[in-house]
């Protein structure tokens, strides 16, 4: 019992983050100014546990707690050149490089790889990490690619397709051979010639280089890969290589797709 309740309290200023409008930055000051109390006492201590259960004000209004968010998730606009992984043997820059040893701890809810860029999400709770790796909520990507959009590949685009043979388009080591593709949710093709296409894309899975691997088939190659949108959660103006935590509304509209996926 003792442990589940360690689990569940998170550091006061985190807490106040969380569940108000204001950034940690802004909660330290507010502590450090002796604007908090913590069930009805003032707080100077920024390294104070609280959990659900206490009562903390700001300023003598008190936070009106959303018990089902006790949890952090960031938005990433990754970079080209950046890997998804905590470190690499071969010294190549990592996320975390970026976004800060702090949070190391936290867990990429699907991947980019090396020379893929946009939207990546990263959460400290396992809960919603099992809740959106594994879902089938959209994602958007822009894609260019070293050749034509033919019809075969709108066929394919728009009815899936199954491989036994995924392995072009895939990384060396990948013991993925198979792969089935299903139905693109929804395409756009921007531009179509002989050099160059770009096209807009929308699928409800994550696999493995699954997007490489497709267009790979009919030999051709992804040349630019961003995504602009996982399960509606976009970058919105975020600049490359920057992060941002999740808005009030989507962490309502987040907390709601998990309770759906629990009923």
């Amino acid at each position: 019992m003792k442990k589940e309740e360690e689990n569940t309290q998170q550091r006061l200023n985190k807490y106040i983050s969380h569940n108000t409008n204001y950034s940690r930055r802004e909660a330290d000051k507010l502590i450090e100014e002796g604007e908090v109390t913590v069930n009805k006492k003032p707080v100077l201590d920024m390294g104070m546990k609280v959990d659900e259960n206490d009562t903390v004000t700001i300023k003598g209004k008190p936070i009106k707690i959303d018990k089902n968010k006790m949890y952090t998730v960031i938005v990433y606009n990754k970079p080209k050149g950046e890997l998804v992984t905590k470190n690499d043997p071969q010294g190549r820059k990592v996320i975390f490089d970026t976004i800060g040893k702090k949070y190391k701890h936290f867990l990429p809810i699907g991947r980019l790889d090396y020379s893929s860029e946009g939207v990546l999400l990263l959460t400290d709770s396992v809960d919603v990490y099992n809740s959106l790796v594994h879902s089938n909520l959209e994602r958007v990507y822009k894609i260019k690619v070293n050749g034509p959009i033919t019809k075969a590949i709108e066929d394919a685009m728009q009815h899936g397709l199954e491989l036994e043979d995924a392995s072009k388009g895939a990384h060396d080591k990948s013991e993925i051979d198979s792969m089935t593709f299903a139905p693109f949710n929804a395409y756009q093709i921007q531009t179509n010639n002989n050099n160059f296409s770009k096209l807009k894309v929308s699928i409800s899975e994550g696999k493995n280089r699954e997007l490489r691997r497709f267009f790979a088939h009919f030999d051709l190659e992804v040349l630019d890969l961003k995504r602009l949108d996982f399960g509606g959660v976009t970058l919105n103006n975020l600049p490359t290589g920057k992060k941002r935590f999740l808005s009030k509304e989507e962490y309502k509209n987040l907390r709601h797709f998990i309770e759906d996926q629990t009923r």
